[in-house]
């Protein structure tokens, strides 16, 4: 089998009318592609257009699929465009479920405030973890005069926005945030926590209980009567 991401067998839903056809075979399917089914989503790249677009619309569609289904969206990520960022903040509100969103590396630049945009006390960062927050920044500040200024404009609006949203969850001021974001600020799990980002820290699971060696019983008088 070549090296690559590894295929699950799944049994895909049946009509009715097809419940008794015996030829019916399993459907194999990518990893990723099974835990999407079972509304597990993942932020490992960097937030790119392709990326965003792909996350909005696997929550659109799981959305419509069942919307009594909780959704979970894992993050690993350096950030990315700003305007993808918002993106995925915005179908996270708009879809009817619950997302959790989990930090299980890095979550830096827009990836923090995906990771903050998240349903509320279902927020986690695991520990040794880290967040990043600073101040957005735009790659089009070449170019002519009118161009610049537009678009530095359009950066202090969207930082202000940004600043907002961090100051709502933290509950902290304006000044203070906006300090914060200055310059990269890097946040532990407690410090995330502290900060309104996450709301808990997430935990080992529960150790598994080992089974309990078999006692061999002795033989009595009554075992060796015929």
């Amino acid at each position: 089998m070549p090296v690559g991401v590894p295929k699950l067998p799944y049994d895909l839903p049946v009509d009715s009318e097809d419940e008794d056809d015996e030829d019916e075979e399993e459907t194999w399917v990518d990893l990723y592609n099974r835990l999407y089914r079972e509304r597990a989503l993942f932020l490992f790249n960097n937030l790119t257009l392709e990326t965003a677009n792909q996350l909005v619309g696997l929550m659109i569609f799981l959305n419509i699929d069942d919307s009594t289904q909780e959704q979970f969206l894992f993050i690993n990520s350096t950030g990315g465009g700003v305007m993808h960022g918002l993106a995925v903040h915005n179908a996270i509100n708009f879809v009817q479920p619950d997302v959790h969103t989990l930090c299980l590396g890095l979550a830096a630049s827009m990836a923090s405030f995906i990771l903050a945009g998240g349903s509320q006390t279902k927020r986690i960062a695991f520990p040794n973890a880290r967040v990043m927050i600073h101040q957005p920044a735009s790659s089009f500040m070449e170019g002519y005069m009118d161009e610049v200024v537009v678009d530095g404009n359009l950066v202090l609006k969207l930082r202000e926005e940004i600043t907002n949203f961090f100051v709502q969850r933290s509950h902290k001021p304006f000044w203070l945030v906006f300090e914060d974001m200055e310059r990269d600020a890097f946040l532990s799990p407690e410090e995330a926590k502290a900060y309104g980002i996450v709301d808990s820290i997430g935990f080992k699971g529960p150790k598994r209980a080992k089974p309990e060696p078999e006692v061999e019983i002795p033989p009595t008088e009554t075992d060796w009567v015929a």
